[in-house]
């Protein structure tokens, strides 16, 4: 079991890890597509497709980004008592906060999974069959969603970038736990 979950460990970092590093450049093309609009604003006309696209690098940026943060021990923690405990009590607690922050996180991915259903024509009440169907090529897409501003991009591209973050960060979550057992167990890590 403990070479199971060390595996498991091993593998889920090694993606979120490399993933992460490429992410944090993520932030320069923001950058990049902020200082387009900036300019044209200034010097020719407004590009219509700034102000959304910025959007959409910022959430790849961000949900692609939070298991990588996750993994590094970067989020946000209490520290003023979190600090001066012992490791089997940050175990403890961490796997407490850890389930609680994985059940959200199934809530966001169906959520997610919902909506990217949506955003590819289905009205139905079955969205996980549909996506599922979609991908094995016996169900076909409907009508594609589209935003409502000038610019009118599919919304299916963001949503199925954050139904791959939420799985990710759930997959992150998973072997922060598997690390908190190990730890309460004895092992090092």
């Amino acid at each position: 079991m403990q070479r199971m979950m060390r595996g498991f460990i091993r593998g889920v970092d090694a993606v979120n890890y490399r993933l992460g590093r490429v992410m944090m450049y993520g932030i320069f093309v923001l950058m990049g597509v902020l200082l387009w609009s900036s300019v044209n604003k200034v010097f020719f006309l407004p590009s219509l497709w700034t102000l959304e696209m910025a959007q959409f690098v910022m959430v790849g940026y961000y949900v692609l980004g939070g298991p990588y943060s996750m993994q590094m021990g970067d989020h946000v923690r209490m520290d003023l008592l979190y600090g001066d405990w012992s490791v089997r009590k940050k175990a403890w607690v961490d796997m407490f906060t850890v389930l609680l922050l994985i059940f959200y996180l199934v809530v966001l991915l169906y959520g997610a999974i919902s909506s990217t259903a949506y955003s590819l024509g289905y009205w139905q009440t079955e969205p996980l069959s549909y996506l599922f169907g979609v991908v094995t090529g016996t169900e076909e897409i409907g009508r594609l969603e589209q935003s409502s501003s000038a610019w009118r991009p599919y919304l299916w591209p963001v949503k199925v970038v954050m139904i791959v973050g939420f799985f990710l960060m759930i997959l992150q979550c998973l072997s922060e736990l598997c690390k908190d057992v190990l730890r309460l167990k004895g092992h090092e890590i």
